[in-house]
């Protein structure tokens, strides 16, 4: 882990300057750069709140200087820093519903992550559908989600849960590993597995009861959802 010391000998938080760079983020900030301008553009009060100390000589907040941000955010954990805020939240957000807790696992291309020599930089997290982030963990680069899938889950308790995936993990280890968690899951059929989609292609759907019928847009389409017992 960086010392997180400024090239003046101060020393910060280092949740403050994870914070810092995390608030930078969601006011726009896509780049080492611009993180390091709007922690030195923000009101003092914004400083404080962050937990930047307080100069006592001056009575000013003082803030880091740019290479120590660089230095910091170049060598911090990733991986481990998504695992310590999805425990957080993972903590806090306790279902109440005496039904199943429903957790979806899906992957994203970071936006702004590309640049002329790398490709994308692809996430794949788990999240609660109250919008809680659980957990989240980089995939591989020349890679895809499926590795990932497995120690994505191992840092949160799946008792009592249904997971929903992709057709991409719609896969015989991730559901044996899903049932040895305690876990339950809802595993989307597709041509990746063809025998097994032929099989549930050809069963008697017209003899199936439907218990709920839905129909909605999203994802810029229309969705019909359909359930029976």
């Amino acid at each position: 882990m960086p010392d997180p010391r400024g090239v003046r000998g101060r020393r910060y938080q280092l949740s403050a300057l994870v914070t810092a760079a995390a608030a930078s983020v969601l006011s726009g900030a896509r780049s080492l750069t611009a993180i390091t301008e709007w922690i030195s553009d923000v009101p003092v009060w914004a400083c404080r709140a962050l937990g930047f100390p307080l100069d006592p000589l001056t009575g000013t907040v003082s803030v880091p200087h740019p290479h120590t941000l660089r230095r910091l955010l170049v060598q911090l954990d990733g991986d481990a820093l998504d695992q310590a805020i999805g425990a957080f939240l993972a903590a806090r957000t306790t279902s109440t519903d005496p039904g199943l807790r429903a957790i979806a696992v899906d992957g994203k291309a970071l936006r702004g992550s590309r640049t002329a020599t790398t490709s994308y930089v692809t996430l794949l997290a788990a999240m609660d559908h109250a919008g809680h982030v659980l957990a989240q963990r980089q995939v591989a680069d020349k890679s895809n989600e499926i590795p990932a899938f497995q120690p994505l889950l191992d840092s949160i308790d799946l008792t009592g849960t249904v997971i929903t995936a992709g057709a991409l993990h719609t896969q015989h280890a991730h559901g044996t590993y899903l049932r040895t968690r305690g876990a339950h899951y809802i595993a989307h059929v597709k041509a990746n597995h063809p025998g097994l989609f032929d099989r549930i292609r050809r069963l008697p759907w017209r003899e199936i009861t439907l218990d709920h019928h839905d129909r909605t847009r999203a994802h810029h389409r229309l969705e019909k959802g359909v359930e029976s017992a």
